[in-house]
């Protein structure tokens, strides 16, 4: 008689977290699954959708945003590792009363982008470019082995090309936007990120 196996236990389901998630000014608590990438959290759950979802590999820098200042790529993030972290997408960049900053508006003016899928990512970028070299952390055309905070770092169009490498066009769109970040550079106003007071309750969202 053919002995029969047991079958396996059943596996547990997956693994979930309480998270508060600071974007944009604004608290949100959510419960996500462990695995959600932070990406998938601004678009599927908070209805974030400028971030946008390319490679989803970290290849290409669309979903590019800034988190504690900084710019990263949030498809390559786990967003139960970021609460509490201040996270600003592109819907974030404009003032409250919806003017544009600095940057976005020069890239209108520049015509800094063509279909418009990577340039979400592209402003955020751009924006941690501005403050990186505002602050005098080199890049490889810098040359230089660590930050000299005492002296920003002139972003030439080598250092900007060099700096925005790692978000890719597919129009090619690329002079703009170079051109759009220089000029922002020369009227040392990289950004107007605002700064929102949170809300008395935070949003939840089981």
């Amino acid at each position: 008689m053919r002995q029969q196996q047991a079958a396996p236990p059943s596996a547990a389901g997956p693994v979930r977290s309480r998270v508060e998630l600071r974007v944009n000014g604004r608290t949100h608590v959510l419960d996500l699954d462990n695995r959600v990438t932070l990406l998938d959290a601004l678009r599927e759950q908070l209805d974030l959708t400028g971030s946008k979802k390319g490679c989803d590999h970290g290849q290409c820098g669309a979903c590019t945003v800034l988190v504690d200042g900084r710019r990263a790529n949030s498809c390559l993030l786990l967003a139960v590792t970021l609460d509490a972290s201040e996270i600003v997408t592109v819907e974030g960049l404009a003032a409250p009363d919806g003017v544009l900053s600095p940057l976005q508006q020069a890239f209108l003016d520049h015509d800094a982008f063509q279909c418009g899928y990577c340039t979400p990512g592209q402003l955020c970028s751009a924006v941690g470019v501005l403050r990186e070299a505002a602050a005098g952390h080199p890049s490889h055309v810098t040359g230089a082995a660590a930050a000299d905070t005492a002296r920003p770092v002139v972003l030439s169009a080598e250092e900007i090309g060099e700096r925005l490498s790692g978000n890719l066009c597919r129009c090619g769109a690329y002079n703009g936007i170079a051109d759009a970040v220089a000029a922002c550079a020369a009227a040392e106003t990289p950004d107007r990120t605002p700064t929102r007071t949170p809300p008395p309750t935070p949003d939840v969202i089981a």
